[in-house]
């Protein structure tokens, strides 16, 4: 008999209660999903979520774990043959989504993470940053990626506990890189669906000194932690390079990013998980080797 029981998704929305409306939005839109068995966790990094809608359960922090554990903290309180994560200031506008990202899974195998394209609510530009390719093009063409913004992000849960989670030791920044490459690691493809959208006000996030140190130590960090050992130093002297060029105007960032920099090499990074060289050549293949 085929089994027509709709997919199971667990859903993790991660916040520290600072934005309480767009909260709301993002869990309604969930909430109004149609197609999909939903179990969603609200967590409170440093925070006890109060009144929250019907339906999704509490995960309170006794203090702000960064990101990407605070996340992973969610993962273990859901269930559910696919996660997915969204930000406490994202929503879904289409009731469809989730069951419209699991199709596009099912029909092609290969996709192991799916990233629709951002799209501001109010229709006010779009960063460029949202398109995580090199050359943006149309961001409504759908692409692999190596990469992903991180705030709407579907994948099969088999597929992300293989990843080992996100990277808790990153705290902020670039974790989004790490779980790409962890997920064409496992011979899958990250993928961008520019046919699908999730909303996301376009406001340029406040950069302050810890902003470019962790950017710093983290870049290092994603190199130690998963790249094959002689191609280490060639991706952080790639990103080396391109900060100075990028922050040669603006020497205070410049002293905070090499802090940072300097603390990748000192500090320990946590669990190292080095690519296949399969990977590193079906990378290089799809436009994007990872030494840039």
């Amino acid at each position: 008999m085929v089994d027509v029981r709709p997919p199971t998704v667990g859903v993790v929305v991660l916040t520290q209660g600072t934005r309480p409306d767009d909260l709301r939005r993002g869990l309604e839109s969930i909430l109004a999903q149609t197609g999909v068995t939903l179990d969603v966790v609200c967590v409170g990094n440093g925070w006890v979520p109060t009144e929250l809608p019907e339906g999704v359960g509490s995960l309170a922090l006794s203090e702000n774990l960064g990101i990407p554990a605070g996340r992973n903290a969610g993962v273990s309180a859901v269930s559910g043959e696919f996660i997915f994560f969204l930000d406490d200031d994202a929503s879904i506008p289409s009731p469809t989504f989730l069951i419209d990202a699991i199709g596009l899974i099912g029909a092609d195998p290969s996709i192991g993470l799916l990233q629709p394209r951002v799209v501001d609510p109010l229709g006010l530009t779009n960063p460029r940053r949202w398109t995580p390719r090199i050359r943006k093009g149309d961001p409504r063409a759908s692409s692999p990626v190596f990469s992903v913004w991180e705030g709407a992000v579907l994948l099969p849960r088999s597929v992300f506990d293989a990843t080992g989670g996100w990277a808790a030791p990153f705290f902020y920044a670039h974790e989004g890189i790490e779980l790409a490459w962890r997920v064409w690691n496992q011979g899958l493809v990250t993928w961008y669906a520019g046919d699908l959208v999730a909303n996301h006000p376009a406001i340029e996030p406040t950069r302050h000194s810890y902003y470019y140190r962790l950017n710093a130590r983290n870049r290092v960090w994603l190199a130690k932690r998963n790249l094959p050992a002689i191609l280490v130093p060639f991706y952080v002297g790639a990103w080396t390079g391109i900060q100075i060029l990028r922050w040669a105007r603006r020497p205070a960032a410049l002293r905070a990013w090499f802090g940072g920099w300097m603390a990748g090499w000192r500090e320990n990074a946590g669990e190292r998980r080095p690519m296949r060289w399969r990977t590193v050549l079906r990378m290089t293949m799809a436009g994007r080797p990872p030494i840039v």
